[in-house]
């Protein structure tokens, strides 16, 4: 984001101010208080969000003990750190980030009045220096993973650091929705400790758990000192540089890939390790390449994009195949049934790829995140806003997958509070004369992409259940301007970059741009329809993506995937659950050949477009032997899956009867 603030009104807390750095991201976000979505997909799930998620994590926080903790911290209330992990603080700032979001979207007055109790209580349990973390403060109980004295287990699980990532992200998000300075306060004096505490000569080490170095640039761009900056960077060059034990098999844990520290930030380039701590530190390294211009930084974010999109992503946008330290696989190892996916993971990759997109400028970026927005991260939330997912499966047996209430550890949830409230602000971005056009949903915008130059548009489209956008330019100045509008992946016949997945069938309808119902001749550029000329208020632009069920293979090194198909409908990854196909899916086969009809039913999971058509189950005739048998099969979006109760689902299914006459000859 960015912000031009008076250091001398912000910070009365800091003694001394430095000049900014020169460098920054080439492309810029419309902020998301600007884009006033209007449509039937993405309102309705903020909306649910705001009213009820929000409120239940809040309450839940309560209820666990977690709001406690920090009284406890402030001696306004007698007990022992009461609950299960020593980043559970982290859980409050995230929904108290998320809650920021909302009085920016929606004004709420008894909302503003709890964050403020609650932000008073945080600064009650703060210790003098600034130190903040209730498990150390309270002195009882205190979590094992703390260690004996600060920091002294940072390296490993202590989370001091995370927290503290999470409390600078709520402070920005504070500061920036209500201009209230009461958690910004706090936050940056914190960060004068930390200031103090790290860096080179000081205290060495690198965060056990990734989003320090984000949470500093937040602060960063709104105190301009530049110290958080520096020290966002050195907690990132400080990875590979510990001794571990030597072991002739290591293991994760043993070798530092867990935390991403067993070589330099620079010298990365697969990705390894737990998946969330490495997508935040992704995004860390992506902001210092931006505002340092470092090429090292650079090179590396790039090398490793590559390695996570053309090896370890899921259909489904999801990473982080392994339960086991929920951990990326190797290369290729992508198992549907023992998929973690969590969604946390899933969020993150959308923030490292849009910030990717502000360094590059390229579509790529954005067809990724849409990829994992539209499945990876929705499938996390349930409809009803109250029951989440915190690993994601792309296969699950007759028992089923349900969403839960909460977690002991309740990351997922309270990350879903801060990221879906944020989702318009991913919609468009401009460079100059430029504006891109990067998501699609009905929705109104009025920017300024220069000095005295506003930009007030109208976006109007039932995606992604079709591919008619229709854009109306209310407001621009009559001069020379680029529109670059993506042209989605799939409507390129191009899964993700790289051939971890191709299509079997091909959409073979052209796409249509025209302007004011003229056709528009558009170069094609880094996946964008570019469209440049005078444009006047009142003008139009209309596209057609050619939208049709497809079928999907995944590369032969994917073992889990081998020999099966997935089908997928615009943006949207669909899968075969039990409810819709006479309770049972592990019989079904789906040749490559098959084809469906799209059908929007209203009244199905809170509005959907199903998949109908035809496969073979494989069944027993009267000899006891198996034989295929002609059979409707009704296939739903991924992401409304397990609001039906228990049962079967998968994403891919076999494309030929022989596994099962090999299992039974």
């Amino acid at each position: 984001m960015r912000y031009t603030l008076s250091v001398v009104l912000l910070l009365a807390t800091v003694a001394c101010t430095h000049k900014p750095a020169m460098h920054d991201y080439p492309y810029s976000e419309v902020q998301f208080t600007e884009v006033h979505l209007n449509d039937s997909f993405w309102r309705p799930r903020i909306d649910t969000v705001i009213r009820v998620t929000i409120p239940y994590a809040f309450r839940k926080c309560e209820e666990t003990g977690r709001v406690d903790n920090f009284a406890f911290a402030a001696g306004l209330k007698e007990g022992e750190f009461c609950t299960a992990f020593p980043f559970d603080d982290s859980d409050l700032y995230k929904i108290i980030e998320g809650a920021s979001y909302a009085l920016m979207v929606r004004p709420d007055s008894a909302l503003d009045h709890y964050l403020d109790s609650l932000i008073w209580l945080i600064g009650k349990a703060q210790e003098p220096d600034g130190y903040l973390y209730t498990t150390r403060t309270i002195g009882k109980n205190v979590h094992p993973w703390a260690g004996k004295a600060r920091w002294e287990n940072e390296r490993d699980n202590s989370h001091e650091l995370y927290n503290m990532g999470h409390l600078y992200e709520a402070a920005a998000a504070h500061y920036y929705a209500t201009g209230k300075k009461n958690l910004l306060d706090i936050a940056l004096k914190n960060a004068e400790l930390l200031c103090r505490t790290f860096g080179p000569g000081k205290r060495e080490v690198a965060p056990g758990h990734q989003i320090i170095e984000t949470g500093l640039v937040k602060l960063y761009r709104i105190a301009h000192d530049e110290r958080y900056l520096s020290l966002a960077k050195f907690f990132l060059d400080a990875r590979g540089k510990h001794q571990y034990e030597k072991v002739e098999h290591p293991d994760q844990f043993q070798d530092g890939r867990y935390w991403q520290d067993h070589k330099p930030v620079i010298l990365q380039d697969e990705a390894v390790g737990h998946a969330v701590r490495a997508m935040y530190m992704y995004s860390g390294m992506t902001d210092i390449a931006a505002l340092t211009g470092n090429k090292d930084y650079r090179n590396a974010v790039e090398k490793l994009w590559n390695n996570v999109v053309t090896k370890k992503t899921y259909l489904t946008g999801g990473v982080g195949s392994s339960s086991y330290g929920e951990a990326f696989g190797a290369n290729y190892e992508l198992p549907n049934k023992t998929a973690y996916n969590e969604t946390c993971a899933a969020i993150a990759s959308c923030m490292w790829n849009f910030r990717m997109f502000l360094l590059y400028g390229d579509a790529k970026y954005i067809d990724v995140l849409e990829r994992t927005l539209y499945n990876g991260v929705l499938s996390g939330l349930s409809l009803s806003g109250d029951r989440f997912f915190y690993p994601n499966p792309l296969e699950v047996d007759k028992n089923g997958q349900e969403r839960k209430p909460w977690f002991d550890c309740s990351c997922c949830p309270t990350n879903l509070t801060r990221f879906i409230p944020s989702v318009p602000g991913y919609m468009y971005a401009f460079r100059k004369d430029t504006i891109f056009v990067n998501l699609f949903a009905g929705n109104e915008t009025s920017f300024h992409p220069g000095k005295n130059k506003t930009i007030h548009l109208k976006q109007q489209t039932t995606y992604p259940w079709d591919g008619h956008i229709l854009i109306t330019l209310v407001e621009i100045p009559r001069e020379k301007w680029t529109f670059k509008l993506r042209i989605p992946g799939w409507a390129r016949n191009q899964v993700l970059p790289g051939d971890l997945y191709s299509y079997v069938t091909h959409s073979q309808k052209p796409i249509s741009i025209t302007v004011n119902g003229q056709y528009f001749p558009f170069e094609e550029k880094n996946g964008y329809a570019v469209l440049s000329r005078k444009w006047k208020n009142g003008d139009t632009i209309e596209m057609i993506l050619p939208m049709q069920p497809l079928l999907v293979k995944a590369h032969d090194k994917v073992e889990d995937d081998r020999n099966k198909c997935a089908v997928e409908y615009g943006p949207v990854v669909y899968c075969a659950e039990f409810a819709d196909n006479d309770g049972e899916i592990s019989t079904i086969v789906l040749p490559d050949t098959a084809s469906f009809k799209a059908v929007y039913q209203p009244g199905l999971l809170g509005g959907i477009t199903v998949l109908k058509g035809k496969a073979l189950r494989m069944v027993k005739a009267a000899d006891n032997k198996l034989t295929e048998k002609e059979t409707p099969l009704c296939l739903i979006p991924y992401y409304a899956r397990s609001h039906r109760g228990r049962g079967e689902m998968s994403v891919w299914l076999p494309d030929t009867p022989d596994p099962f006459f090999s299992k039974n000859p």
